[in-house]
């Protein structure tokens, strides 16, 4: 088999009662590790159980499993098949604090988990590698960027994840977003005695946010920001001698992102500068890029999606979430990350009342299409010698120096 060339045509239609037949059977597996995860919520980097569950079923069904992978103890990738054409499947699985899975990710992993177990026992008739990705801490730090960054995407010609959401759709982009913590040291004083004697740490914040809304009307199109006080002084009578917060940048690209962070970065540093304060900005987490959906992958899906009785409006250029570390994959990997939609009652992500829908026989439905969706855009790219040879042509250049 040459690098753009596809195995022998296959009933594609009979592939897809056959991975049909596959989920079925594994069925009550998938749904159980759904409201497992759902009831054992666990923050990002801190997912050991439900890292150990995803892992330890694919393992029984016959994958190859590395724990711990990236130097992320969170982190395991999961393969069967050994076809040149690398299917990346990324399972998220970690919570928002207090709130537990008010984004879904209990039914974005155990979707994957069913895409990959649906794909396994046709790895090798397929021409393909079946990979499934255990992908930490989405909701802060991004695990994705950082198993991106140590190779875990080396090998990858497609990836591909769905996402829990009210409604399904496709090809909708995401912003780019930086975190910072923020910390201002000056010098306590008496407020009233000798305020002169001090440095004050609040006002350096004050006059940044200030700069900051002054910037506003300047701002890149689309940037956003966003941030919190978390904390300015414990006594009125008392100079505050540290303040510190916490901030969010967001842009419509990376690119704007980048320009973004230059501009807010010396709205903090016009606060040290007017006060005397000290200014320290800390990275939190990796910084997210834009999410860029191949559109052919997306076409695969949506017909799938479709063929499952589904209804997935065309690809909406306009539609955007929030952000996700799926977009620093899609700028490298040809990707797709659409939602799949179940009753919640109007509900939105992001609140507790998302999360009572989470294990409901609609989200269950959910993550069942959701993964077989997946395993069939699978099938139409592995079968398609067009978009095989894209896929493959794609990595190669990726690998050239």
């Amino acid at each position: 088999m040459t690098a753009t060339t596809a195995p022998r045509p296959l009933d594609l239609t009979a592939l897809h009662h056959r991975t049909r037949e596959t989920v079925t059977a594994h069925q009550d597996d998938v749904i159980a590790l759904s409201h497992s995860l759902h009831a054992e919520p666990e923050l990002a980097y801190e997912e050991h159980r439900s890292a150990k569950k995803i892992a330890d079923l694919v393992e029984r069904a016959g994958f190859a499993v590395e724990r711990g992978v990236c130097d992320l103890p969170t982190a395991f990738t999961a393969t069967a098949g050994s076809g040149e054409l690398v299917i990346g499947i990324c399972a998220e699985y970690d919570a928002l604090p207090g709130i537990g899975h008010a984004c879904g990710h209990n039914v974005n992993g155990a979707a994957a988990t069913t895409a990959a177990l649906a794909l396994a026992p046709f790895a090798d008739e397929l021409g393909i590698t079946v990979k499934l990705l255990g992908t930490p801490a989405e909701e802060s730090g991004g695990g994705k960027a950082d198993m991106l960054r140590a190779g875990a995407f080396d090998d990858v010609a497609a990836a591909m994840m769905v996402h829990a959401a009210p409604t399904d759709a496709v090809g909708m982009t995401s912003l780019a977003i930086s975190s910072w913590e923020v910390a201002y040291t000056g010098r306590t004083a008496h407020a009233s005695a000798a305020p002169h004697r001090g440095v004050n740490a609040a006002d350096a914040l004050m006059i940044a946010q200030v700069a900051i809304g002054a910037h506003r009307q300047q701002m890149v199109p689309g940037g956003v920001v966003h941030g919190i006080t978390t904390s300015g002084g414990e006594a009125p009578n008392v100079i505050p001698g540290r303040t510190t917060a916490a901030y969010d940048c967001r842009a419509e690209t990376v690119e704007d992102l980048r320009e973004l962070q230059s501009r807010i970065r010396a709205c903090f540093e016009a606060g040290a500068l007017a006060t005397g304060a000290e200014l320290t900005l800390t990275p939190v987490g990796n910084d997210y890029a834009d999410l860029r959906q191949d559109l052919d992958l997306t076409a695969c899906y949506r017909a799938a999606a479709t063929a499952l009785g589904r209804t997935v409006p065309p690809r909406d250029p306009s539609l955007r979430g929030g952000s996700t570390d799926m977009g620093n994959v899609s700028h490298v990997v040809p990707t797709i990350h659409p939602m799949i939609g179940y009753d919640c009652a109007d509900a939105l992500m992001h609140n507790p009342e998302f999360t009572r829908y989470g294990t409901t026989a609609s989200a269950d439905r959910a993550l069942l299409d959701g993964g077989l969706a997946m395993a069939w855009t699978a099938l139409a790219l592995a079968q398609d010698e067009a978009q095989r040879a894209r896929l493959l042509a794609h990595l190669a250049a990726r690998r050239t120096p």
